[in-house]
């Protein structure tokens, strides 16, 4: 097993995968179909890998240093409790999006209506609103996604861990007041949060996983990359009931702009929050 670790991590090396032996790991593990931990046990005890597998393996770390994304590779990225079905067409969801989430799980486990209602807009692989329904037994959630690749893996995770509480909607953020399940909850909903495409229109990402493989619809949001975060702002006021929480993703750099427009459109105690790295991730205002 060591020796294969070490070609496998060697072929990820050459094409400047950074945590060459965390990907090698997985991907043996996606391969052997065992987890993560059995891998490196299966190191420690100096197992050898079948020669089948060993190819398996090798042919994956050569698309994986061609840098299409791991999850892409394995058809899986965990988030938070899951682990979702995602692949070309889906933004991959990251860690520091878990981050953004417990705000909303937080006030949602606060609230004391006994059927908290949640809105999650622009939902991709409907990590979020699938973690919100996940860790909130009593919430009840709707998730809306504009993307019909994007939607269809948000359809298939939402059969696997939506458990009956999470509606999920194809549709535009732009026309929320047309859309039927949304005028249902006008008013009622006690958390509203969004990842929106956010990355300004002329910056395009330097790592090839993101700028290859990621959806433009799910990067790019105009000049400043705030036009969808101005849409939802104007939105959400319709739909989030006095006191009720909205939460926001968005770039390091993008908090002061965000807490103006949200003032500006009427929203209270605008903050913005840090991730685990230290930078600006969040921001989260008041209804």
């Amino acid at each position: 097993m060591g020796a294969a670790i070490a070609q496998l991590e060697a072929i990820l090396a050459a094409g400047g995968i950074e945590e060459a032996g965390v990907d090698v790991e997985l991907i043996l593990a996606h391969v052997l179909g065992v987890s993560r931990g059995r891998v490196q046990a299966l190191a420690v005890m100096h197992e050898s890998v079948a020669p089948d597998r060993f190819a398996a393996a090798t042919e994956l770390a050569e698309e994986r240093a061609r840098r299409v994304p791991l999850q892409h590779l394995t058809g899986r990225a965990p988030f938070r409790a899951i682990e979702l079905s995602v692949g070309p067409g889906v933004f991959v969801p990251r860690p520091e999006t878990e981050t953004v989430a417990q705000f909303a799980i937080d006030a949602l486990q606060q609230c004391p209506s006994p059927e908290p209602i949640a809105v999650d807009l622009c939902t991709g692989s409907g990590a979020i609103a699938l973690s919100l329904a996940h860790e909130v037994p009593t919430a009840r959630v709707v998730a809306l996604e504009k993307s019909r690749e994007a939607y269809a893996w948000a359809e298939r995770n939402v059969r696997e861990w939506g458990d009956g509480r999470v509606e999920l909607i194809l549709g535009d953020v732009a026309k929320l007041s047309t859309i039927p399940a949304f005028l249902g909850v006008a008013g009622h909903v006690d958390v509203l949060i969004s990842n929106p495409p956010y990355v300004p229109a002329d910056m395009v990402p330097r790592d090839p996983e993101v700028r290859d493989h990621d959806p433009a619809l799910a990067l790019y949001g105009g000049a400043d990359g705030l036009d969808v975060v101005r849409i939802i702002s104007r939105q959400a006021r319709n739909l989030v009931k006095p006191g009720g929480l909205l939460v926001l993703e968005h770039a390091e750099l993008q908090g002061d702009a965000i807490r103006n427009l949200l003032a500006a459109d009427g929203w209270r105690a605008a903050a913005t929050h840090p991730d685990l790295t230290g930078r600006d991730r969040a921001t989260t205002a008041l209804r």
